[in-house]
Parts: structure tokens; C-alpha cells; sequence
């Protein structure tokens, strides 16, 4: 627990972030962070950030699904996970010992199939209505977390310290509610590469003013789910305003805020020096069939590629999915559609 001055230290050390470029004065270029080797990337999506394990349709995953992604041409999995439900409510908030068993041993075989990992916190509920009265204990979570993978590898196993920031915990308070969690790693990971998206869901325009730690190893993410009308069409998780089924993809509006979204990426990357990763994308599949679905990511793939960032797809399976668990193979199209060869 971090409290007064120990805290203020802390937080001292970690708040500071690239100020605005002066039209008037000259600025030093922006040293040049090496992007994060991201690449072709998918989401472990509906298995560990639900309640419980699987509990949204989804299932338990197993080493073979890890074999699987590996072989489709993956680079990398991202593994959502959800920790405030398996803690103490109080301090020291600890972690339930089977559920981290759980998360190392999936962490494990996603490594052991030659796959880099992003383990994140996601769902982490309180931290959205409480920024900074949450921060200790997640901060007291991801002290347990760096504890029990000190010695991995720095080079395939990524932490990212909490999904799509949103409701109360935006910019104004990002970095110290983030500080006691950024600290925890740091005390044990001096190295290792840590994520941090944006407010407001970690939308792409949260990076015009995405505040970030001065750490060399700091990599800012966002989530493209645009146009979310499209995208999101029919999901009932976004009640009251469900988007309504029937829009088409691609619009000419939508081609021309796909070219400024670009825009967007490349500015961030000239005036920062580091390179963002688009950590999540999909277009739900209730209402939007598979081919239409393949052609949306194509279209989005094809637009960010020149930009050279990786992309995360939304998801293995279940919803959004790429891997059809009834017929036991990857939907049509939906490989290539994200430049890897279709399999048979």
C-alpha cells in the first residue's frame, strides 16, 4: 500500500508526458521508440475476462487451441483476463492461487506453441468508477502478477495494465491511477514491455492526448471497432442505444474516415516516436455474415498496413470468431481476409 509521500514519490517519477509540439519554436525530433513486434495478432476473446472462465458461451481453452492459432500464421495472442472478482475485496487484495495457476498455465502454452503473449487486465470493474480510490488494489494485483512471472522471457510476454479505460477513469487521471501497477512491474521487470491504451475505450482518437509514463519500454494501444454502427450492429451489450441491423460496409463516409484514421496513426507515430497497435478489431457476427466480415477486415487491413502497426482481431472464437468450434475450422475468408492463407 502506497500512501502520502511514498505514493506522491512514485507517482512523481511516472507522470511525466510529451508535451505539445510549439508552432513557433523548433522541437527536437521524438526519439524513436522500436515498435512492439505485434504482428498478425488475435484475441484470446471470451475465456478468461468473463466471470468465470468461459461463462459467455465461450470454453475452456486448451493447449491445442494455442497449436492451432501458431499454425494458421499468428504471431502473437492476446489474453484477456479478468482478476477483481478472483481477489480479496480488502487488502492485500490477493489472488486467488488457482486462478493464477490457471493464468500461468495458459500463459504457458501459449508460449510453449511459439506465440507472444499480451496478458492484460480486462473487466476490472471498481477501477471505472473509482480511478484512483481503486489504485492500490489493482496496483496490489499487478505485484502479484509481475511476482509470479519474473524470469519470462521480456521478449514474448507483454503486460498490459488495463483494457479500454472508460466512465470515470479517462486522461485526467490515467496516469495516476496506472502508477502503483506501472510501479509493481517496474520493481521486477525493469524491461519488460508494458501497453497502455487510452480513455474512452481506448478509441483511436484517445491518442491526440494519450498521456504516457517517460519509459522507454511503454507502448500505447487503441481498439478500432469504426464505424461502431456497422460493427456493432444488433450487439445487445450496448443497450439502451443498440446500433440497428442493416447497415453496410463500406460507406463513402466511411472510406474517407478510414483514410483520416490512417492520417491519424501516422501523425501519432511522426510526433511521438512510438508506434501504436490496433489491440482489438471486429465486426459482430449475429447479423453480419462471414463474407461480409472477411471484407471489412480486408478493407480496414489494407488501409492500416502501409502504417506498419500489428492488429489484434477480435476473436479466436465464440463471439466475433474466426475459429467456428461447431464445424472445428476457421470461417471462410476470414484468414485471408488478414493475409494469412486460408486452411484447409
Amino acid at each position: 500500500m502506497m500512501r502520502n509521500l511514498t505514493r506522491s514519490v512514485c507517482i512523481a517519477s511516472l507522470l511525466a508526458a510529451s508535451l505539445p509540439l510549439h508552432a513557433q519554436s523548433p522541437a527536437p525530433a521524438a526519439a524513436v521508440t522500436e515498435p512492439l513486434p505485434v504482428g498478425t495478432c488475435i484475441n484470446l476473446g471470451n475465456t478468461l475476462e468473463p466471470e468465470f472462465e468461459g461463462s459467455w458461451g465461450g470454453a475452456p481453452v486448451a493447449a491445442e487451441d494455442f497449436t492451432r492459432i501458431k499454425a494458421a500464421g499468428f504471431d502473437t495472442v492476446r489474453i484477456p483476463v479478468r482478476w477483481h472478482n478472483k481477489t480479496l475485496a480488502e487488502a492485500p487484495w490477493t489472488v486467488e492461487e488457482s486462478w493464477m495457476n490457471r493464468v500461468q498455465q495458459v500463459v504457458d502454452e501459449a508460449l510453449a506453441a511459439g506465440l507472444n503473449v499480451i496478458l492484460n487486465s480486462h473487466h476490472f470493474d471498481p477501477i471505472h468508477e473509482d480511478p484512483l480510490g481503486t489504485a492500490e488494489w489493482h496496483g496490489a494485483v499487478w505485484t502479484q502478477i509481475a511476482e509470479r512471472f519474473a524470469g519470462y522471457p521480456n521478449e514474448t510476454l507483454w503486460f498490459e495494465l488495463e483494457n479500454e479505460p472508460h466512465k470515470n477513469f479517462d486522461h485526467s487521471n490515467l496516469l495516476e491511477t496506472l502508477a502503483p501497477a506501472l510501479a509493481a512491474v517496474r520493481a521486477s521487470h525493469p524491461n519488460r514491455a508494458v501497453i497502455i491504451g487510452g480513455e474512452n475505450w481506448s478509441g483511436i482518437n484517445s491518442l491526440a492526448t494519450l498521456p504516457l509514463p517517460d519509459d522507454a519500454n511503454i507502448h500505447p494501444t487503441f481498439h478500432y471497432y469504426d464505424p461502431f454502427l456497422y460493427t456493432h450492429q444488433g450487439a445487445s451489450w450496448t443497450a439502451p442505444d443498440i446500433p440497428p441491423v442493416g447497415r453496410s460496409f463500406p460507406t463513402a463516409e466511411d472510406t474517407k474516415k478510414l483514410s483520416e484514421d490512417v492520417e491519424k496513426i501516422r501523425s501519432y507515430i511522426a510526433r511521438t516516436g512510438k508506434t501504436p497497435f490496433m489491440g482489438e478489431i471486429g465486426a459482430y457476427d449475429l447479423h453480419i455474415p462471414t463474407a461480409d466480415r472477411a471484407a471489412y477486415h480486408r478493407t480496414v487491413r489494407e488501409a492500416f498496413a502501409p502504417t506498419g502497426i500489428g492488429m489484434c482481431m477480435w476473436a479466436y472464437a465464440n463471439t466475433f470468431p474466426f475459429w467456428d468450434r461447431k464445424s472445428g475450422k476457421w470461417l471462410p475468408g476470414m484468414l485471408r481476409a488478414i493475409g494469412l492463407p486460408e486452411q484447409e
